[in-house]
């Protein structure tokens, strides 16, 4: 579970991270990089996608800065993952509600500032 997320951090099982990460359904936590600061292409979501979960959250920074290609869009949607884009606020809300009240397996890719 996300404990807390303020601009530029975010707290999971204790441990404090001040860098853009990727969390899977499992608790294991990965740094993020994108290509391009604040765009998100298919490039960006690969390895979440190749992890082939139910759901992908992608969070777009505390101001919703970050924009998502519709490529990158295109390429989740194909594979048959369902795809939630919001404000990273919002994002890791949803993330937790997925985790504690399914059996969906999800991947939350989180921008934490901006």
């Amino acid at each position: 579970m996300i404990e807390n997320y303020n601009f530029g951090s975010i707290t999971i099982d204790g441990k404090n991270y001040t860098y853009d990460i990727e969390v899977r359904w499992t608790g294991e936590v990965l740094k993020w990089w994108r290509k391009e600061s604040h765009v998100i292409d298919v490039e960006d979501v690969k390895r979440a996608v190749e992890q082939n979960p139910d759901t992908i959250i992608l969070g777009t920074g505390a101001y919703g800065v970050a924009k998502v290609t519709e490529e990158a869009q295109k390429f989740i949607q194909e594979k048959g993952i369902k795809l939630i884009i919001d404000k990273t606020g919002e994002a890791v809300k949803t993330f937790n509600i997925i985790k504690r009240e399914s059996e969906r397996e999800a991947i939350g890719l989180f921008h934490l500032t901006c």
